[in-house]
């Protein structure tokens, strides 16, 4: 009875829908389960001897890739304890001491933060030096050249939320000088402020990209980087 309802349950349209190679008791279909599964697939069949060797990536690209994710989870926690408004912004990030563990959660946040901006620096510097930007690849560094662009827009954006003195005058400071730049200056410091000075409206918009925007642009990134490293051979080989 147990071994009919099994039946009924695998060659169910839900089921095959989910699992198209049905119950793997045959070879034909475990090597099905094995091709058609994602999280082997993003892996290359062949791996390269220097590929394995940590003096030669140090791991810089999957360390910057598990900061990311401890960003996105810590961040997604600080937003249940966090209200984007001038008058409860300050108050509370204070109010996070009195959280079970709130402190070690915003400090988690952070120092991954500045972790993931030293990472993807080194990263980057490790890409040249070894010249691995080098055609089939030079799509690749610019998708890497647009991920250090928005790892620092998202330690930037970040900056403001806490809302105490140190960071209202980093912002003033910081978009003060952005003004400057030729033709397009005051627009962009326009549209992150929302207004002519900081307040309210660029508390809310620098949220909204720190929470939202950037980080759906970064995963989108990272997902296409990975592909392409999977489609281009696996790690690039030394000099």
């Amino acid at each position: 009875m147990k071994k009919g309802i099994l039946q009924r349950i695998s060659g169910s349209a839900v089921w095959k829908s989910i699992f198209r190679t049905g119950i793997p008791d045959t070879d034909l279909k475990r090597s099905m389960l094995v091709f058609n599964n994602f999280f082997l697939h993003i892996f290359p069949a062949k791996m390269k001897r220097h590929g394995l060797q940590f003096s030669y990536t140090f791991c810089l690209g999957g360390i910057s890739c598990l900061l990311f994710i401890i960003l996105t989870v810590t961040g997604i926690l600080l937003m249940f304890l966090y209200t984007p408004s001038i008058e409860r912004a300050y108050f509370d990030m204070q109010a996070l001491a009195l959280v079970l563990n709130g402190k070690i959660l915003r400090n988690l946040h952070r120092w991954a933060a500045h972790g993931m901006v030293i990472t993807v620096f080194l990263h980057m510097v490790r890409v040249f030096y070894t010249r691995s930007y080098r055609p089939p690849r030079e799509f690749n560094w610019v998708i890497g050249i647009l991920l250090l662009i928005l790892t620092l827009a998202l330690s930037y954006t970040g900056y403001l939320l806490p809302w105490d003195q140190l960071a209202y005058w980093g912002i003033t400071v910081g978009t003060t000088i952005m003004a400057y730049t030729p033709f397009i200056g005051k627009h962009i410091r326009y549209f992150l402020l929302g207004a002519d000075e900081v307040g309210h409206e660029a508390l809310l918009r620098f949220y909204v990209l720190h929470c939202v925007v950037l980080p759906f642009l970064t995963a989108l990134l990272m997902a296409i980087h990975f592909w392409r490293v999977r489609k281009d051979g696996g790690i690039s080989g030394p000099l």
